[in-house]
């Protein structure tokens, strides 16, 4: 089990020692979409969505998501985070809404799950503030698009 990061030599969990790694500027990326019905996403373009403005409470569940990953995924470390940028497009074309998160540290370990947790969260406030007319939709698509800095270097989707 020693090859397992995750776990000691007992097999029990415990958090990574980052300590002895240099602090790199980390950046990840992450994008996610919701699918919906064509009205859906035509009411709220019209702000006729019954919980208001829909788009942007979104972004800013998924901005203050970010923040809090470290209590919401076991064995995450907390980092101080320098940027967090999420943005929500409709598209005409899915229908729906393409979710993407930016986020950047200057830390001992990559940002790419608080990239992943505020595209997930916002997905889900666009489900939430959406359910009542709109029981069809679904999200998907939650991937890493990119990361840099740390050992492992630059990495694009």
């Amino acid at each position: 089990m020693s090859d397992l990061t995750h776990l000691d030599e007992a097999g029990r969990a415990r958090m990574v020692d980052v300590s002895g790694k240099a602090p790199t500027q980390r950046m990840a990326t992450a994008t996610a979409q919701l699918t919906c019905r064509p009205e859906t996403l035509a009411a709220v373009a019209a702000g006729t969505a019954p919980k208001g403005a829909v788009v942007h409470t979104a972004e800013l569940a998924g901005i203050m998501a970010a923040k809090r990953t470290a209590e919401l995924i076991p064995l995450c470390h907390p980092l101080p985070l320098a940027k967090v940028a999420l943005r929500i497009d409709p598209d005409e074309a899915l229908p729906g809404f393409r979710v993407t998160a930016e986020v950047k540290t200057v830390g001992v370990t990559g940002v790419e799950m608080e990239a992943l947790t505020a595209v997930s969260v916002a997905c889900l406030t666009l489900f939430d503030m959406l359910k009542a007319i709109d029981r069809t939709m679904v999200i998907g698509g939650v991937q890493v698009t990119a990361k840099t800095g740390g050992k492992s270097g630059e990495w694009h989707r």
